[in-house]
């Protein structure tokens, strides 16, 4: 029964579908990350306290846990599924069928893409976690000052570029990863799929700008502050 269950959970269907549902998972991560961002149009009081309600939430590290978990899992299955799929096809220089179900930029590029995003990850947990610790009282209650250190970090044009750059990747990686989810899960039907697509095209735009147009904000923001 073990060694049955064990085949079964290295068979290359269960490995995609078990990275498909924790892709699946880090999109929706990134939605809530992304809404939480967002107020910091509104001020930084209103961005500050947002981040210091997380942070002094009991539950943070679990969640943070949760969340590395889940990253780490993603990456790892990437890497994995990658190499055995370079090993069943040793041969590099194979002709390429160019046609409407084959590889696109975004398919032939997810490793890639997926090592800018891990990098891009550490950046961000050095540039901001850990980032200058700079504190502001709202309210009575002092707290870490979020918004003063993304202005500051984002006044440089080189970090915003970066930024923007690794947020290009994401956008690129999210394209395929999205919709190619779902046909791991079995979801891959004629009438269903091109709207899969379209859905995985606008998430990965509006996820893509999104995300760029804060370092842009605070680009802009920096005299005003």
């Amino acid at each position: 029964m073990a060694s049955k269950l064990m085949k079964t959970l290295n068979s290359s269907i269960v490995k995609k579908q078990m990275m498909a549902v924790s892709g699946l998972m880090l999109c929706g991560f990134l939605v809530s990350h992304l809404i939480g961002n967002c107020l910091i149009y509104v001020g930084a009081e209103a961005f500050n306290t947002y981040a210091h309600t997380l942070i002094t939430n009991p539950l943070i590290y679990l969640a943070e846990a949760i969340l590395a978990s889940l990253f780490l899992f993603h990456i790892g299955m990437g890497i994995r599924l990658t190499v055995e799929n370079r090993k069943a096809r040793p041969d590099r220089y194979f002709v390429k069928q160019h046609s409407g179900a084959g590889a696109t930029f975004a398919s032939a590029t997810m490793p890639y893409t997926g090592l800018i995003i891990l990098a891009f990850l550490i950046y961000h947990l050095i540039n901001f976690k850990y980032g200058p610790y700079y504190t502001i009282s709202h309210g009575g209650v002092e707290m870490r000052d979020l918004y003063r250190l993304l202005i500051e970090y984002f006044s440089a044009p080189l970090n915003v570029f970066i930024y923007i750059a690794c947020m290009v990747a994401l956008g690129i990686h999210l394209s395929h990863g999205f919709w190619s989810a779902f046909q791991s899960l079995g979801v891959d039907h004629p009438k269903y799929t091109p709207c899969i697509k379209l859905i995985a095209k606008l998430y990965a735009v509006a996820m893509t700008v999104g995300y760029s147009a804060l370092p842009l904000y605070c680009y802009l923001a920096k005299g005003g502050y």
